[in-house]
């Protein structure tokens, strides 16, 4: 496989992680988020050494930015829909943070 090809096969890894990322989050599957989330970081420090050695023609740009907007609008649509339980839980946090542990492991 050339560079390119290889560079791109990270690109799109990344994509359909971002995208796994994506439906974990719609199903409030939180846990498994961020088992995806380190999957989706190694992918990326990958992608960084890769980077270096790589020269795009117009196409292979274009390609590459569509990816990119892809990744992008996942990790947008994915802090949408976590947004409300980090705003609940900092609410909760800012209330009193012992009445909170309380509440959510049960201790009494």
């Amino acid at each position: 496989m050339n560079q390119n090809a290889e560079y791109f096969a990270r690109y799109e890894a990344i994509a359909a992680v971002s995208h796994r990322m994506l439906a974990a989050a719609r199903r409030a599957l939180w846990n498994e988020l961020i088992g995806l989330q380190e999957e989706y970081l190694m992918l990326v420090d990958g992608l960084k050494d890769a980077e270096a050695n790589v020269t795009l023609n117009e196409r292979e740009r274009a390609r590459k930015f569509d990816l990119i907007r892809q990744i992008l609008a996942d990790d947008a649509a994915i802090r949408d829909l976590a947004s409300p339980s980090v705003a609940r839980l900092s609410a909760l946090f800012a209330e009193r943070p012992v009445r909170v542990l309380k509440e959510l492991y049960g201790a009494r």
